[in-house]
């Protein structure tokens, strides 16, 4: 398994690579998995992807899960949507009807949280929290020239 882990502006960030396989007899261990947002660089909204496997779900566990997006400096810019429910995915607790695990999808509409104005071009940094475990990505936002 490969690891590169780095501390950014405050925000642990972490990319994980491999994993591990269970001993012969013992359940896997759960995954998540956050997916790079889909178009990028986007304007004016993008998707971010993330599965959740079928462990997390066990004996109707729901995991907690939160997605914000930080712009460079740490701040909170916008918490994004889940797909289907409308809801921001701000401690949500989730279900999945299948033991295979879920892939979900959050929805940005690349505006600035309290705001009403879009979010200005460069790098941002999107967090998924799954029950306490962090992980990272960035995304880029390009306005066209005014």
């Amino acid at each position: 398994m490969r690891r590169f882990a780095w501390a950014m502006l405050g925000l642990g960030l972490c990319v994980v690579e491999g994993g591990v396989e269970p001993a012969l007899g013992q359940d896997p261990q759960p995954t998540i998995e956050l997916q790079h947002n889909r178009s990028s660089p986007f304007n004016p909204v993008t998707t971010i992807p993330f599965k959740l496997s079928g462990q997390l779900f066990l004996k109707g566990h729901r995991p907690v899960v939160s997605l914000r997006i930080y712009n460079v400096l740490a701040q909170l810019v916008a918490i994004p949507v889940l797909r289907g429910s409308g809801k921001a995915l701000d401690s949500l607790a989730l279900t999945c009807p299948t033991q295979l695990g879920c892939a979900y999808s959050a929805y940005w509409d690349g505006f600035a949280a309290n705001t009403g104005k879009p979010a200005a071009s460069g790098v941002y940094i999107y967090q998924l929290v799954v029950d306490g475990q962090r992980f990272t990505k960035k995304l880029v936002v390009k306005q066209p020239p005014q």
